[in-house]
């Protein structure tokens, strides 16, 4: 069986001890790290002359990093890949240096799903919160519109559907398939100014409401943030939250980015500061991708993106 020389694990990789063990078929040597190596220096120490590496987030691998580990082979993230330009390592320079980057999708969502509905629920019922109107509210009737419609998107918005929502989105364009289910398909702007709620469910480094996007919005909103990181302006999400009738709720800082700090206090903000999708079934799920990634690696999959 073929196998890697070394591999290096840049920090804690989020990985369970079932496939802990599991992986040490794929690999001659297993080194683990209790921190994530800091500057460039560190991480290439910490990397040597292995030909694996398995990370999360962080560290960040530059090219000027990739360029001084030459003999690494196989890059496998422990995170969400959704596109180069979110990834946390230099594709295009990985694969003009013959390194395959892997990386993972779809193992935190359900947590997610729990997070927006049990939020919500709050702010309609006023369950330990400032009630959102004068009186209860079902979700029953009320218009949600999803910027963004991915995986974690879609199982939201039939989440919200089954219990009586009204479901619009913006997307690259219409989906027949959620277009059967009833939602509908709608232009930013418009879907923004149609909404009474608005979830944004976009990939990293991603930023698609500017100051028109919130005057279509307008006041008296709630909107959620379920994207790895802002999904909005900074100056612009600011001002809309100056706004005490509108509410705003993120499960992670990196959702608000620099603004956190500035808003973190205010009381129409609700940060949880935990990832929803952090779950214990989650580290599961994640555990399966990524051996399955290095067992494709193996089998000669192309993950070239």
């Amino acid at each position: 069986m073929e196998k890697f020389k070394k591999l290096v694990q840049l920090g804690p990789v989020g990985m369970e001890p079932w496939a802990q063990e599991e992986l040490k078929q794929y690999a001659e040597e297993i080194v683990t790290n209790d921190t994530v190596p800091v500057s460039d220096d560190e991480v290439v120490s910490m990397i040597g002359d292995a030909d694996a590496v398995l990370l999360r987030p962080k560290p960040v691998l530059t090219k000027e990093i990739l360029a001084r580990v030459p003999n690494v082979k196989y890059i496998g993230m422990c995170c969400s890949l959704y596109s180069k330009e979110s990834a946390n390592v230099d594709i295009d320079f990985a694969q003009d240096h013959g390194m395959t980057v892997t990386g993972i999708r779809d193992y935190g969502d359900e947590g997610v799903v729990e997070y927006v509905i049990y939020q919500l629920v709050r702010i309609l019922h006023g369950y330990d919160f400032p009630r959102w109107k004068e009186r209860p509210l079902e979700i029953t009737g009320l218009k949600v519109g999803f910027v963004g419609l991915g995986t974690s998107g879609g199982m939201t918005a039939e989440a919200l559907q089954f219990l009586g929502a009204d479901i619009g989105y913006f997307a690259r364009g219409p989906k027949p398939e959620r277009e059967e289910q009833g939602m509908r398909y709608m232009e930013l702007r418009d879907l923004l100014s149609w909404a009474d709620v608005v979830v944004t469910c976009l990939n990293k480094n991603t930023i698609l409401l500017h100051e028109e996007e919130f005057e279509a919005l307008g006041n008296g909103k709630i909107m959620f943030n379920t994207s790895i990181g802002p999904a909005s302006d900074s100056a612009a999400l600011k001002a809309w939250i100056s706004n005490p009738d509108n509410i705003f709720c993120c499960d992670t800082e990196d959702a608000l980015g620099d603004l956190y700090e500035d808003v973190k206090d205010l009381p129409n903000v609700v940060c949880v500061r935990h990832s929803a999708g952090m779950t214990d079934q989650s580290f599961d799920r994640l555990s399966q991708k990524v051996l399955d990634n290095i067992q494709g690696y193996f089998a000669g999959k192309d993950f070239r993106l």
